[in-house]
Order: C-alpha cells, then structure tokens, then sequence
C-alpha cells in the first residue's frame, strides 16, 4: 500500500472542501499512473485514520470520484481504481506505470569494460553451456532435508545476530577439513573464508593488491571475467601464450626479468578456456619462480574436483610457495550454478583485510546453505556425490570427445582434457565459426559458453563445449548440427 499519509496534503483553511482537495490528489495519482487500473485503495476508515480526518470526509471524496468513474465501490467494503477510466490516455493506462528511469540515464556514470554476458533464451532445443553440472543428479531430496531441519525461528534469531561476514564457523571447519584431504593444503579455518562464488574471491584479492597501473601477469586467452577485473582496477595486462603443457613459464620468467609485475593469475588446472592442464615440470619451475621473485599469485582452481586420472596433481597452493599463493576455488561446479558458494584462502592478515572489503557489498553469508552442504561434508555424503557425478562426466567426456573425433575431423580439432567439464574445439580456418554458430542456431543448437572469433586475435577461432550436463542423445543431436552447419 502506497504512503496516502506523506502522498496526500490538504489545507483545513482553504476555501476548497477538505474532500475535494483529497478527491483531486487521487486523480492526479491515477492520470500519472501510479495509482493503476484496478488497484485497491485504503478503506475510508484506515485512510481517515492515517490522515486524521473524519471518516465521512474520507467517504464523500470517494463518493465523489465514484460518481465520475474514476473509482469502483464492491459493496461499500472495497475500493477500487475503475478499470474503465473517464479519460483515456494509452500511455498512462496501457496496465504499466508511467516511470522516470527511462533507457539512458540523465547523469554520467563509469561504464564498465566488461563483455556482456550472452542471454540464453528457451526459443533453441539445446543449448550447450561453459562447463556446468548436470542438474538432473543433484540430490535435492538430501539438500531439502537438511535445510528443512535448520529452518527454525531459533537458528534465524541465530544467525540473524551475528554478522558472519567470511562465512559459518561449522561450515568453515568442514571445508577446510575437505580441501585438505582433497587438495592437500594442510590450511586451519581462520585460513579461508567464503564468498559469494569464486567471481566474488577474485575481485577481492585483486582489487586489494592492484592499483592504477600495475601489471599483471596473465595468459593468452585467459578467463575473460577475470581479465574485466584487473582491467576495470586499472591494471595493464602483460599476456603469456598457452600450449599443451599449460601456461608458458618459461614467458612467464621473462616476464618478470622484464617487468615489475604486481600479480600473477594463473588456472593450472583445467585452464579456462583451453581446459589444459599445467605439466608437472612446469609447476615446478613456477613455484621456484614465484619463491625466488616474491611473487603475488591468485590461483583460480573452480573446478579441481573433476579429474579423469588416477593420481591429478595437486594446487599449487599446496607446494612450497612461502604464503605467496591466493588459492580461490568454488562448489559451485559441483551444486550447479545457483548455488554461489566460492572460497578464498591466504595468511590471517590478507583475509582481514578482504572481510573489510567483503562488508562493503555483502554483510552476510548464507548460513542456513552453509550449513547444509556443511553437514553434507561431516556426513561423507558431499564427497560421494563428487565420486558420482566424476563418474558420469568422465562417461561424457568420453562419449563427446570420441563422437566429435569420429563425426567432425574435417571441420576441427581438439585434445581430451584431464578433468573439468568441456572440451576446447578449434575450429580450422576455413569455416567460419561466425557463419557456423547463426547456422546452428537456426537448427535449435546455442552455444553458451565461451566463443572465441577471429576479432579476439588468437591466430585461430573456439569454444567451450560443455558436456557435462547433456546426457548422450543431445550429446548426438548436438555433433550432427554442427555437421548441418557445413
């Protein structure tokens, strides 16, 4: 209900009856449209009570703006504005409020360079996504007891009096106990705390450590959101090519010999976009390089869980690299995308400093969420969930990789990731991935992931294709557009 109390004045000593007064402001609220067609008003008692007149002063104004149909009376108990207007003015009464935000703002304000995110429509039968999981194993049952159960007016008084900015402390403890037994991090609670989402991890550390002109070391493609942030932070960009064995370290020597870099943002493991993972050899050149150059790292791990060998690597941030190391991953490529829980780990001191930052957009976590996955953990159900969905993703990675080598050899070429969940398809230069996409989408395929064109200056064009939440038929029905497409 809108606030008639501040909305309508009236004068007591004018010369116009209080009640007209009141009747004229109603239909000037209704000729601006915000009092829509069909919108019930206040009743004369709780309208004369909030402007403290006298109830019949409130009846004769309605009864006047009854008598030219601007309101409707349902048996004197409800008022109404009339649907049915004495003057029509489309703009006005079209069933939408006339606002004052219109398209362009009237002020100026810093845009942000950041690529705008594709809008994925429901018009395409498939639309193959970055790299996400697959919803349809999700246990949904577990997750909503568990939730259920926390759900009570004492654990809501409970949470509601604490800030709980860096996250619960149950949940804190459990997954610090799961990244050390999966990541071997040997890390304490007080050394991590929770976000919203990994995107959220990275532009603290960053924003923290980066200033106007600084450089930052990154590579060639990288992940593009995480380039928008140093970008947005002021930061110059020195780039370090990409091949098979990962991020090029021996660039990334040169780099430093060659530079005053700031801060290095690496993914060793399932690079995003080329899902390659670094080489051991390489790892251990870098750790050296990040000991010997005291260097600032941010280690972007969003998806360790998922690995298709028998003994995977371990982080980075688990080697001998004097705290140099900011380790940011997230169980978001393990819940699915709506669940945005990301983490940050560091010495006590930086993460202090990210909470005071953290308090300036978001003064508290999802606790009740925390606290789910958090029991989930303690239980051992969250990591035999993990065990299933490797299980079935490797299946697709599998499937995906050996129908596309079979179907497509002609049109582009790809090497099967260690772990994650999409492969990297490069397309050869003589078909156009521009001209393949609009074809495709006209056939009810849309890629939503990750699309490289020739404008983005890599010397070839690709794209994400995520398998993991497509099951084997769309998996096909996918494959045979692209072949369509030629």
């Amino acid at each position: 209900m809108l606030p008639f109390k501040s909305i309508l004045k009236f004068d007591k000593n004018s010369a116009e009856a209080v009640y007209k007064q009141i009747a004229s402001q109603l239909v000037l609220l209704i000729q601006k449209g915000i009092l829509m067609p069909g919108m019930q008003l206040p009743s004369t008692r709780v309208l004369a009570a909030d402007l403290g007149l006298h109830r019949k002063t409130i009846m004769a104004a309605y009864n006047a703006l009854i008598a030219e149909d601007w309101i409707v009376s349902h048996e004197r108990k409800e008022y109404r504005v009339s649907t049915l207007l004495p003057i029509i003015k489309p703009r006005s009464y079209a069933g939408q409020a006339r606002t004052n935000y219109t398209a362009e703002a009237p002020f100026l304000f810093n845009e942000p360079q950041v690529r705008t995110l594709a809008v994925l429509s429901g018009k395409h039968k498939l639309i193959v996504d970055d790299g996400f999981p697959e919803t349809d194993i999700f246990p949904v049952e577990r997750i909503a007891e568990e939730y259920k159960k926390l759900l009570t007016h004492h654990t809501l008084k409970k949470a509601s009096s604490t800030w709980s900015i860096g996250g619960s402390k149950f949940f804190k403890d459990e997954l610090a106990a799961f990244l050390n037994d999966t990541r071997g991090l040997n890390i304490e609670p007080e050394n991590l705390i929770v976000t919203r989402g990994a995107q959220m991890a990275i532009y603290l550390a960053a924003s923290l450590l980066i200033k106007p002109g600084d450089k930052v070391l990154v590579t060639s493609p990288n992940y593009f959101l995480a380039d928008a942030i140093f970008t947005q932070l002021g930061a110059q960009l020195i780039k370090v090519p990409v091949d098979g064995e990962g991020a090029d370290v021996d660039a990334i020597e040169s780099a430093l010999i060659n530079n005053s870099i700031k801060l290095l943002y690496i993914i060793p493991h399932h690079h995003h976009p080329t899902t390659v993972t670094m080489s051991s050899v390489r790892r251990v050149k870098l750790l050296r390089l990040i000991k010997d150059h005291q260097l600032s790292v941010i280690e972007d791990d969003y998806d360790y869980d998922f690995q298709y060998q028998h003994s995977p690597y371990l982080p980075l941030a688990s080697g001998d690299h004097n705290g140099n190391v900011i380790y940011i991953g997230s169980l978001t490529k393990v819940l699915g995308a709506n669940f945005r829980l990301g983490y940050m780990i560091s010495g006590v001191d930086f993460l202090n400093g990210a909470l005071k930052l953290k308090s300036l957009i978001d003064l508290r976590c999802d606790v009740l969420m925390e606290s789910t996955i958090a029991s989930l953990m303690q239980s051992g159900e969250f990591s035999r969930f993990i065990k299933k969905a490797n299980k079935l993703y490797n299946h697709r990675c599998g499937f995906t990789a050996n129908l596309l080598s079979n179907e497509l050899p002609h049109l582009l070429e790809f090497v099967k990731p260690q772990g994650g969940m999409a492969l990297w398809l490069k397309f050869k230069q003589e078909h156009s991935l521009a001209g393949i996409l609009n074809k495709a989408s006209s056939l009810g395929l849309k890629f939503g992931g990750s699309t490289y064109l020739k404008k983005h200056n890599l010397g070839y064009e690709a794209l994400r294709f995520g398998f993991a939440s497509i099951d084997e038929n769309n998996i096909e029905f996918a494959v045979d557009v692209l072949k369509r497409t030629l």
